[in-house]
């Protein structure tokens, strides 16, 4: 049985490598000289998700290594940053991907867990059981001006007000411009561990209408930890943008976000038990869901019966 995907061995990053396979496994080349290249050999079986960075090259033959361990690969940017494309392996559960959508299309579902959402974000805030979402909308904005007012005045800035203007980048001021560029770095490493995951970023819960819905969902439970302290940290920087990308990349600790985001996303998708608390957890042990395995089986769905084994000639009489 492979390790879940959010213990500490389920995500390793890679840059300036080239990835081969030889005789005894799947190694990162290091090239130290032009006398001399190490090899670090790569737990395939003990990983769930390979992040390949800049300057990382890697051969069909370790591909398939992976693939056959089950471990996704994803193309990221400078630290695991942005996502750019994914590898998805054949025998990756589906488990996750069928919660997402089961929760989606149903509209009560699809707000208990906006609403779960929400009770991650804000600790301890109560809602009213009869909450719509637009109300939630309005909750959610009232608390974040209220969190702008804190880090202003601790900051010394006066009065500030988000805003984003592709078509007027340069005429922010430097806040803004931090945080979107630190948000982008969080958009990616969001977009990441729900590739790893195997599930869909666009079937977003409060979000809609983009390919990253469900990755703006996801990475709006951290903003207040991460990148909201950071752009206001650099209010007087002549180079905001790179500062916040350098800094956050520098001071996230990428390995402890990630497992964070899984083991959230599996909360929210996981069915709420009667006595759970407005996060998601149970009061008994406040432990996050088990993660169901591949299992190496295909079934054909009906409506009215649910599973059917494949592999099974259905059809009736001699014709």
């Amino acid at each position: 049985m492979l390790p879940r995907i959010a213990d500490s061995l389920s995500f390793l990053y890679l840059d300036m490598v080239r990835v081969v396979q030889d005789d005894t496994g799947v190694c990162a080349q290091i090239q130290v000289d032009a006398e001399r290249t190490d090899l670090v050999y790569i737990p395939t079986a003990a990983l769930s998700c390979l992040l390949l960075g800049p300057g990382v090259s890697i051969t069909t033959p370790a591909l398939n290594t992976l693939a056959r361990h089950g471990t996704s690969v994803v193309s990221v940017g400078a630290g695991g940053v942005r996502a750019y494309a994914g590898i998805l392996p054949a025998s990756l559960t589906t488990h996750w991907l069928e919660q997402q959508v089961t929760r989606w299309s149903d509209p009560e579902q699809r707000l208990d867990v906006a609403k779960r959402m929400y009770g991650m974000r804000f600790k301890g805030a109560e809602l009213p059981n009869t909450v719509t979402l637009e109300q939630l909308r309005g909750f959610e904005g009232q608390r974040m001006k209220a969190f702008y007012k804190i880090l202003a005045q601790q900051h010394g800035i006066g009065r500030f007000r988000r805003n984003y203007h592709p078509d007027q980048w340069e005429a922010q001021d430097p806040v803004n411009l931090a945080l979107s560029a630190a948000n982008t770095c969080l958009y990616g490493i969001t977009h990441a561990a729900l590739i790893a995951l195997g599930l869909s970023p666009a079937l977003g819960f409060v979000h809609a209408g983009t390919q990253h819905a469900f990755v703006y969902d996801v990475a709006d439970l951290y903003k207040a930890e991460t990148t909201l302290p950071l752009a206001f940290a650099l209010h007087n920087s002549d180079h905001p943008e790179q500062e916040a990308r350098r800094r956050f990349r520098e001071d996230l600790r990428l390995l402890k976000l990630l497992p964070s985001i899984v083991r959230d996303v599996q909360t929210l998708l996981t069915p709420r038990p009667r006595h759970a608390t407005t996060d998601g957890n149970t009061p008994a042990d406040g432990e996050s869901p088990q993660e169901k395995h591949d299992v190496q089986m295909v079934h054909l769905w009906d409506p009215k019966v649910g599973v059917l084994p494949a592999g099974v000639n259905y059809a009736r009489g001699d014709g």
